[in-house]
């Protein structure tokens, strides 16, 4: 999927129907120019303040399901109106954003358009949000059962003890022990050891 503005007639198509009106009021409301992207690996969504006159940009991968397209798009929102109402020098994922964040959220739960798991997760972390987009490990494998099916790709939480597997850039890594929230890989070509987050998606070997 290349780069392109999305029309706001076509936010339907990847957020959740009764999220729609109120996704459009905010884009509306502070003159956003939404872009959808083809999968970035590094990231799932970005925001650029409005400089020189110019709209504030934001960009959310085209490839994510609905839920966290929604969840991608208000973190991402959720940083334009805290610049906005504290100014551009705070902290990215400070007090100030999680605040922020934590309103938008709660607006948004009150719809009633996350599936029961997705709404329990989301609300856990309105208090204080993970700085990245899915970042909690909860909410991240609650958004990943309303993925397409890819029956090819695991979470290292879910390889076996001593089982290998391999990672997107084509290294093999085996899966050791689990610690308090990471768990210890060994690379086969290095000897190094690694530390991966439990929910990282990888490919069995």
């Amino acid at each position: 999927m290349g780069k392109k503005e999305a029309p706001l007639t076509a936010l339907s198509a990847f957020v959740p129907k009764g999220a729609v009106e109120m996704v459009m009021q905010y884009l509306v409301k502070y003159k956003v120019h939404l872009t959808i992207t083809r999968e970035r690996k590094s990231i799932l969504g970005d925001y650029r303040f409005a400089v020189n006159g110019k709209n504030h940009r934001i960009s959310v991968n085209g490839n994510l399901n609905e839920f966290a397209f929604l969840i991608t798009l208000l973190h991402e929102l959720a940083h334009l109106v805290a610049f906005l109402r504290y100014g551009n020098t705070i902290a990215s994922h400070g007090k100030e954003w999680k605040h922020v964040y934590g309103e938008i959220l709660h607006e948004f739960l009150a719809l009633g358009i996350f599936p029961p798991d997705i709404a329990r997760e989301v609300s856990s972390t309105l208090r204080n949000p993970a700085a990245g987009s899915c970042a909690e490990d909860g909410l991240l494998r609650a958004l990943r059962r309303y993925d397409s099916k890819d029956g090819n790709k695991k979470l290292v939480e879910e390889i076996a003890e001593g089982q290998l597997f391999q990672t997107e850039d084509g290294r093999i890594f085996k899966r050791g022990s689990q610690l308090r929230k990471r768990i210890r890989c060994l690379e086969a070509k290095t000897g190094r050891i690694y530390l991966f987050s439990p929910v990282y998606e990888v490919q069995p070997v």
